[in-house]
């Protein structure tokens, strides 16, 4: 205790406070980091990565004396910035977007009002009943900005007519085409294109609305609500599965469990 004291006698003010400062700094951008890629498949892969090195240096002769394994994760740890880059080259190019948007990460809070999701029930419900063909896309913890970057943007609240105006199909309705997103309770951006999913298993007889739903959850842990222009079915996409044939309540039994207060974070 007392060399601690001693050693501390030593440190000047100015070095103390540029030591505190450094360590925040490095501990914030850590935080940043870890919210870009929560809910992403990113951090499935930052986790097999981080297993990997540690294999490679318990399969060293000091410990393990795994001789093969050590020079095969040696080939891997050699090239490790640029499997970084290609690994995480989505999430990099989101994460310095954001910073040139945003360079101070302020974030606003996340408010989702019951009444948003009355909205969004009705109206979906109701293109259903009109057989107007509809995809709507929740964001959840994942960051979904680069699939914005070629939509529309909005910012506007989360109506039951408004959703409806949105997919009526015609050629001066600019919105119907892609998928519209919502983020923090409100209707973020239209126009939105999605990755298709590439599970084999997939029903042939869906469509791209519905490929596109899979898809996008395949990625990250968003939820994507399709209505079906053929049949006017309504279906829920969520980690790469499809739930079809929802009704109203079913649809918000669906909801309430992703976004309702006893909802369990991924």
């Amino acid at each position: 205790m007392n060399r601690l004291l001693e050693s501390l006698n030593d440190i000047s003010v100015v070095e103390a406070i540029q030591t505190l400062a450094d360590v925040l700094i490095v501990y914030y951008l850590i935080y940043r980091v870890m919210l870009l890629i929560r809910g992403t498949r990113a951090l499935q892969m930052l986790v097999g990565i981080l297993f990997a090195l540690g294999l490679f240096f318990v399969s060293q002769e000091e410990y393990l004396n795994l001789t093969t394994l050590n020079w095969v994760l040696e080939k891997f740890v050699s090239s490790f910035l640029v499997i970084l880059i290609i690994l995480f080259q989505p999430d990099i190019r989101r994460a310095l977007s954001e910073v040139g948007k945003n360079p101070l990460f302020l974030a606003g809070a996340r408010k989702r009002g019951a009444s948003m999701y009355d909205e969004l029930i009705r109206g979906v419900t109701r293109m259903s009943a009109r057989r107007i063909g509809a995809l709507i896309v929740l964001e959840r913890e994942a960051d979904l900005s680069v699939f914005t970057e070629e939509a529309i943007p909005l910012d506007a609240r989360v109506t039951a007519d408004f959703l409806v105006s949105m997919f009526i199909p015609s050629q001066e309705n600019h919105l119907h085409d892609g998928a519209a997103l919502i983020r923090n309770g409100r209707l973020s951006h239209a126009g939105c294109f999605l990755p298709l999913t590439e599970n084999p298993r997939i029903d042939k007889a869906l469509g791209t609305r519905h490929r596109a739903a899979v898809g996008i959850t395949e990625t990250t842990d968003a939820a994507v609500i399709v209505v079906s222009e053929e049949s006017g079915i309504i279906s829920m996409a969520q980690r790469g599965q499809l739930r079809r044939g929802l009704d109203a309540n079913s649809l918000r039994e669906e909801l309430m469990a992703l976004f309702g207060p006893q909802s369990k974070k991924d």
